[in-house]
């Protein structure tokens, strides 16, 4: 289910209006409306505020099987959630958490290019070696 899915669920669930929302977040109700129905891009704080509003942790409103990757910029002042697929759960990285994964992730393949490069090499020398043992043999 998604976030914006689950916000319609759990307004309905308690016998709330789109209007009361709104109000006690002090929005338009439109504002609000178009996050319900999907049609608006959510931005943490927002997320946070409706989650307060209606009684709720905003990591209850994410969910595994969205199946997405929700990143925040912590030094922008913006904290958009961008989307992207996933395997299996929500993840919150920081841009410094997620730039030491990269960093991270680039010294592994740069490790696995030597030890690729150095496995050819052996593949050849014992591949001449056989073939020194097949003309000797």
């Amino acid at each position: 289910m998604h976030v914006h899915e689950k916000l319609r669920t759990l307004r309905l669930s308690k016998n709330w209006t789109q209007e009361g929302i709104a109000e006690k977040l002090g929005w338009a109700v439109n504002t609000y409306a178009k996050i319900e129905r999907g049609e608006s891009d959510v931005k943490l704080e927002k997320l946070k505020e409706i989650a307060d509003v209606i009684g709720v942790d905003a990591t209850e409103l994410l969910d595994c099987d969205d199946k997405r990757i929700l990143n925040f910029t912590g030094n922008s002042g913006h904290s958009n959630l961008a989307q992207s697929s996933l395997a299996n759960c929500t993840i919150l990285l920081s841009e410094a958490q997620c730039a030491h994964q990269l960093d991270k992730a680039l010294l592994i393949a740069a490790q696995h290019e030597k030890e690729i490069a150095w496995l050819k090499e052996e593949n050849l020398r014992l591949k001449e070696i056989i073939a020194l043992l097949k003309k000797d043999g």
